[in-house]
């Protein structure tokens, strides 16, 4: 009866893949989670003491819409020295409640009904029922194993239509953790000049890239006033509790995405964004060190996957390993299910990132070593048992 009063768009789009899939993990004992998009790191004590001080001195009210200015110097300086990125702190910096609210107001502002956004696949979950709610159609762009999934200018242009808008980037991936290098941008840049498209580039994972320096695609030249890059303190600096995230563009449509923000959130955090100053100003090292500590935990449990049996190809950014399980006969949710209630080993299914996620499990090392360890020797007797169970049916 109450589904009645529900907009058809809500009904139509599913609940979070990941959460859905977690909910079955609740209550089930020693489970093992390697699912949570989350450092397993506080936030480092200066920053909240920051935020304490803040509290203390009775900072609560509300900050300009766009943020305080503070924390946009601060954000247009830290991607200036950087990435090489140039923004105006009072008209091209936009603090927002978190970047998926940032992904959000990106999406709402330039899709109209009917418009397509093109979006590699595999990615984020978020973005293909963000622009469902706003009238849009997805158009998946696949990417492979076997090229890194990268996204290709050639994978890109077949794609194109005449209803073409919005390209869609989240490059450190998420589930994958492929990157892409300047070099891998130009074609992309291209295309997206060529087509006039508005790209909206989310990079909350720029700073977790590993064995070279990130590179965005809005420094290349012509991309800047057709680019929305998207960014957070909540995976590098270990603050996703905190809700402070921001956008950054040509002034005009930032200008756009701020109307929306200025009605719906009116502003981010007021502590939220003192933390996030401190974290710029004071926090550097520390995220250093939590880099380089998910960097050996990445190189240890993509050497445990593989030693099991798991093909996985090698991330370069972020905190998730993406293993093929295409090779057991199982779909990515049978062969998720079967682990959890077998071996007491969460991950996420492959498919809940897009049709190119088939085959594929998403597995976060976002955790410490020893649990890491425990996951692996889990899922290693869970592969024995695969691999018996299909000789058995082989022999017979």
């Amino acid at each position: 009866m109450s589904n009645e009063f529900i907009t058809p768009k809500v009904l139509e789009i599913p609940p979070s893949g990941i959460r859905a899939f977690f909910e079955l993990a609740e209550g089930g004992g020693d489970i093992i989670s390697l699912g949570v998009g989350e450092p397993d790191f506080a936030t480092p004590e200066h920053i909240r003491a920051a935020c304490v001080r803040a509290l203390n001195e009775g900072r609560t009210m509300y900050t300009p819409n766009a943020g305080l200015m503070e924390l946009r110097e601060e954000i247009a300086s830290y991607l200036k020295n950087g990435f090489a990125l140039h923004y105006e702190p009072s008209s091209e910096v936009l603090v927002t409640v978190g970047s998926s609210e940032a992904v959000d107001l990106a999406l709402r502002t330039f899709i109209s009904p009917g418009d397509e956004v093109l979006v590699p696949s595999p990615t984020y979950i978020a973005y293909a029922p963000i622009t469902h709610l706003h009238g849009g159609k997805v158009v998946e762009v696949e990417t492979f194993a076997d090229q890194q999934f990268k996204l290709t200018a050639q994978a890109l242009e077949k794609q194109i239509s005449p209803r073409s808008k919005v390209l869609m980037l989240n490059y450190p991936n998420n589930p994958t953790g492929a990157v892409m290098t300047e070099q891998d941008w130009q074609p992309i840049a291209e295309l997206a000049i060529k087509h006039n498209l508005i790209v909206i580039s989310d990079e909350i994972y720029a700073e977790l890239t590993y064995g070279g320096q990130h590179a965005s695609i809005a420094a290349l030249p012509g991309m800047k006033e057709r680019t929305i890059v998207i960014s957070g303190f909540s995976k590098a600096f270990a603050m996703t509790g905190w809700r402070v995230g921001y956008a950054c563009g040509n002034r005009e449509l930032i200008a756009g995405m701020l109307k929306i923000h200025q009605y719906t959130a009116m502003c981010a955090p007021t502590l939220g964004q003192i933390a996030a100053i401190e974290s710029l100003r004071s926090g550097l090292e520390a995220k250093d060190a939590m880099k380089a500590e998910f960097d050996g935990r990445r190189q240890m449990f993509v050497k445990g996957l593989r030693e099991i049996g798991l093909t996985c190809h090698e991330p370069q950014g972020a905190f998730y390993a993406f293993p093929s399980i295409a090779h057991t006969g199982l779909t990515s949710e049978q062969f998720a299910k079967q682990l959890l209630s077998e071996a007491g080993v969460a991950a996420v299914p492959g498919h809940v990132f897009g049709t190119g996620g088939e085959g594929y499990i998403r597995c976060s090392y976002a955790s410490s070593t020893a649990r890491l360890t425990e996951a692996l020797e889990r899922m290693g007797r869970f592969m024995n048992g695969l691999n018996a169970n299909k000789s058995v049916l082989t022999s017979a």
